[in-house]
C-alpha cells in the first residue's frame, strides 16, 4: 500500500446529521395518511433538490403553493424551518470528526445543500464545522453530486489530488462518482464502521 490519505471529505445530511423533512412536518398534521401524501406528492424529497441545486424557495414554493394552494401555509414553512429537518449529530460522528482533527487529518466537506439554509442552520453548528477547511456548498456552486464537475472544483479548491483523500457519503452513486477521482470512496453506515475503514486505510491508528 502507497502513502495513506491525509484528508477526509464528508457528506453532512445522513452523515453527519440526520435530515428528514418529516421531523417538522409530523407536528403539523393530526392525520398520518395526509402527512404521508404531502412528504411523497407534494413537498417531496426530489422537489426540495432543487434547493440543492442553486434555485431560490421564494421561487420553488411560489410554484409549488399555486399548484397545492391548499398546502401553501406548509410549503411556505420548508425555507424557514429546513435547520428543524436536521437533527442533531449521528451516535459517534461528532467525536470521530474531533478525533480526526486531533490526529492532524484535514477535515473538508462536499454537500448538496442550498446556500441560504446552509448559511441560517450551519453557525449553529460550529464546534463541529470550525474543524473544517473548505465546504463546498452545492447550492451556491450551482452544481450537485453526484455530477462529477462538483469533484473536480473540489479537489481543486481543497489542493487534493484524488487518492490523497477518503470521500464518505450515504449514497452510493455519490461515492461510485468519487471513486472515478482516484478518491477513496466509503458509503456510509455508521461512526464504528467508518472509523474501522480509516484504520484500514492507515488514516487513523487503530
Amino acid at each position: 500500500m502507497g502513502t495513506p490519505p491525509h484528508a477526509v471529505i464528508f457528506d453532512v445530511g445522513n452523515v453527519l446529521f440526520p435530515w428528514e423533512p418529516r421531523r417538522v412536518y409530523e407536528r403539523l398534521f393530526d392525520d398520518e395518511q395526509a402527512l404521508d401524501a404531502f412528504l411523497s406528492q407534494i413537498a417531496t424529497k426530489e422537489w426540495h433538490f432543487q434547493h440543492d441545486a442553486g434555485r431560490p424557495f421564494a421561487e420553488t414554493s411560489a410554484e409549488l403553493s399555486a399548484l397545492y394552494p391548499e398546502h401553501a401555509d406548509k410549503i411556505a414553512l420548508w425555507g424557514p424551518r429546513f435547520g428543524e429537518q436536521l437533527g442533531p449529530p449521528i451516535a459517534g460522528m461528532a467525536e470521530l470528526v474531533e478525533e480526526l482533527d486531533s490526529a492532524g487529518v484535514a477535515l473538508y466537506g462536499i454537500t448538496n445543500f442550498s446556500g441560504d439554509f446552509w448559511r441560517d442552520w450551519a453557525p449553529a453548528h460550529d464546534a463541529l464545522f470550525g474543524r473544517f477547511r473548505d465546504i463546498v456548498i452545492s447550492g451556491d456552486e450551482k452544481v450537485t453530486k453526484p455530477d462529477p464537475a462538483i469533484y473536480e472544483l473540489a479537489l481543486a479548491r481543497f489542493g487534493l489530488a484524488g487518492p490523497d483523500a477518503v470521500f464518505v457519503d450515504d449514497m452510493p452513486v455519490n461515492v461510485e462518482a468519487a471513486i472515478r477521482f482516484g478518491i477513496h470512496g466509503v458509503v456510509f453506515t455508521g461512526a464504528q464502521d467508518f472509523r474501522a475503514e480509516l484504520v484500514r486505510l492507515g488514516v487513523l491508528a487503530g
